[in-house]
């Protein structure tokens, strides 16, 4: 490990000493937060997995209920049947905090009255009807899906983001920190020995020259 340039003076050692600490107490909480973010990470990937094979059931169903529509109903029946949407869902965009990460959220508001199904009962066939029902339940599944499948993009950078911050300071910065004050550490030591010996030079010729 490279030693940084520096003086080797005590008054540098103990700037090197305070960095060090404060490098080290920095990586470790990088790392707790590291492993609580892929806890979390792993929670929201579990709850990704489920969602996603619901919706697909759920849209094999209704691709199921609409092809048996067109089976059986016109292709302009069914186009003048869903040409106007009966009701109006609104959806709100907000965001949320996790593990300081600025996540989006969205809440599905479909308390707008309006008529599920705006069109007479007798130009079309039931299996309309239930390909609307089935789409109508499964909308807010849809946005709960896309907002957790955006959560887990955005904690898997966070996360690789943090690794990084976590080896530069494991890998480099710390032992970088720590050969640079082992190496001032051995200047200083022989410093003191190289004054210590002069001083005994010192003190052995004033004694000569006394005698």
């Amino acid at each position: 490990m490279a030693v940084a340039r520096v003086n080797p003076t005590r008054m540098e050692l103990t700037r090197l000493k305070g960095r060090l600490k404060t490098a080290t107490r920095g990586h470790k909480l990088l790392k707790d937060k590291s492993d609580e973010m892929i806890r979390q990470f792993m929670l929201l990937i579990k709850r990704n997995l489920a969602l996603r094979e619901e919706v697909e059931r759920a849209l094999k169903s209704v691709l199921g209920s609409f092809m048996l529509a067109k089976a059986v109903s016109s292709p302009t029946d069914i186009e003048e049947a869903i040409a106007v949407p009966g009701k109006r869902v609104k959806v709100k965009s907000g965001s949320k905090n996790v593990m300081s990460v600025e996540v989006p959220a969205f809440l599905v508001d479909a308390s707008e009255k309006g008529e599920e199904f705006p069109y007479g009962f007798a130009s079309v066939t039931g299996e309309l009807d239930s390909c609307i029902g089935l789409m109508g339940d499964l909308l807010p599944k849809l946005v709960e899906l896309a907002e957790v499948e955006k959560t887990c993009n955005m904690l898997a950078d966070e996360i690789e983001k943090n690794r990084r911050r976590v080896n530069a300071l494991e890998f480099v910065m710390i032992p970088e920190f720590q050969e640079t004050i082992k190496y001032i550490t051995m200047k200083l030591d022989e410093a003191e020995r190289a004054n210590t010996i002069r001083l005994m030079k010192v003190k052995s010729m004033i004694e000569g020259r006394q005698s």
